[in-house]
């Protein structure tokens, strides 16, 4: 049993985008390979947009796990995690399918990124109000 009992919930969300980095990474690196550019973006428009999308969800991602985290830690239901969670995975997803060239279209971008913005606005001021009832 762990001292927080919503913590294997964050674990799972974490553990899921890490595979998303990963994969990101994996992309990165195989246009890298493709393109022959191993260092910078060589002014390549197709290494440019998927290191993009890598460095997008190393911008963001983090934070959100520290808000996820921090729910679970000021008493946050698991099934609060689990939404916020399954959003950000599924955001990120979206936006990874954009930035990777599996999806072309701009709507998949455009969700992925609403989404996260959302839950960064959300999981912000949900932390803040908990904390501050908290703190009495």
């Amino acid at each position: 049993m762990t001292a927080l009992p919503t913590l294997p919930i964050v674990a799972l969300y974490a553990g899921l985008n890490g595979l998303i980095l990963l994969w990101l990474a994996v992309a990165v690196g195989m246009t890298r390979s493709r393109t022959g550019i191993w260092t910078g973006d060589g002014g390549s428009a197709e290494l440019i947009r998927v290191m993009r999308g890598q460095a997008n969800f190393a911008e963001y991602v983090p934070f959100c796990l520290i808000l996820l985290l921090l729910m679970a830690a000021l008493g946050a239901p698991g099934y609060i995690l689990h939404l916020f969670g399954l959003a950000l995975t599924g955001a990120r997803t979206l936006h990874g399918l954009h930035f990777t060239g599996i999806v072309s279209t701009l709507v998949a971008r455009q969700v992925g990124a609403t989404v996260t913005l959302l839950l960064l606005l959300f999981g912000s001021l949900g932390v803040i109000v908990h904390a501050a009832i908290l703190i009495g």
